[in-house]
């Protein structure tokens, strides 16, 4: 199967490295060349744009960073979707919003290509380690055949029915919780520290006894030990997520006043020029907030 992958960063790249490894033909495009070099080893195909990776492609992987650079990709003009093949499939693993998987959705129909959306739950060292979760949607045929594909990525793949967009709302549904959960520890740990009680402390009993969520404990250690660099993904990113929950949720008229919350507490953290620290810096503005002392410099 010919496979071509837009998108080599901190996902995409270990992504297409587990499907080389796994035997595929691979055609990858970066709009950073460099970092196609870190795959040479395997010897995948180079392509020098967008429109030159989609020809010949089975299967179009795109892993990129939100909707305007998806459209780039696609739509644009060196767009893949012009070049794509008759009956080939695009699975899209982009956190994108609904509106946009139902436009690539369609247009690809009309150029009788299929879509499936495939958004994935995971860190980068779970792209490394081949432990994303991938929530999968589109026609059922599609899926069986780009279903090897998937499991070559990931450690489980989620079916979640033939509108593409269900998996795209599922994403961003399972990333506001996981930023609701940051909010909520980071406003706790502020009060603990205030009352002179360790956040280490805090989460131990917590998650050690009442919630025993590895969310909790993966998070709450980063957030206890203010770790917020190197970014496995980056707070301006959690901006644009829940910006983008934001919109699905006014477009079927789902009020979100916790979104609404965490949308402003990102853009502040944004303001304070922290877009490029983790997105579980979000409890260093609570910190910041309660008059807390600043956090150590990186390194």
């Amino acid at each position: 199967m010919k496979i071509s992958f837009i998108g080599l960063g901190s996902m995409g790249l270990p992504m297409a490295r587990h499907l080389l490894q796994a035997g595929y033909q691979l055609t990858v495009y970066n709009r950073t060349r460099a970092r196609a070099d870190e795959l040479k080893q395997f010897h995948p195909v180079v392509a020098d744009s967008p429109v030159t990776a989609g020809r010949d492609a089975e299967v179009l992987v795109t892993m990129v960073a939100d909707d305007a650079a998806l459209e780039d990709a696609m739509l644009g003009p060196h767009g893949a979707l012009a070049a794509l093949p008759r009956g080939a499939i695009h699975v899209s693993m982009s956190t994108i919003s609904p509106a946009l998987s139902r436009r690539l959705a369609e247009r690809h129909q009309a150029a009788g290509q299929t879509y499936v959306a495939a958004p994935v739950f995971g860190r980068p060292e779970a792209a490394e380690a081949k432990k994303l979760w991938i929530v999968a949607a589109g026609p059922p045929q599609a899926l069986e055949r780009c279903g090897p594909v998937l499991d070559a990525m990931g450690q489980g793949v989620i079916v979640a029915g033939d509108d593409p967009s269900r998996a795209n709302v599922i994403k961003l549904a399972g990333n506001f919780l996981l930023a609701a959960a940051i909010e909520a520890m980071g406003e706790a740990f502020a009060l603990a520290r205030k009352y002179g009680v360790a956040p280490a402390e805090l989460l131990d009993i917590v998650n050690g006894r009442l919630l025993r969520s590895p969310i909790y404990d993966n998070y709450g250690k980063l957030i206890a030990e203010e770790r917020y660099e190197p970014a496995g993904f980056k707070l301006k990113y959690g901006l644009k997520d829940v910006r983008l929950v934001l919109g699905a949720a006014e477009e079927v008229a789902a009020p979100m006043p916790l979104a609404s919350l965490i949308r402003d507490r990102y853009l502040s953290g944004v303001a304070r020029g922290w877009g490029d620290i983790d997105w579980a810096g979000l409890a260093r503005i609570a910190a910041a907030d309660a008059g807390l002392s600043p956090p150590r410099s990186p390194g």
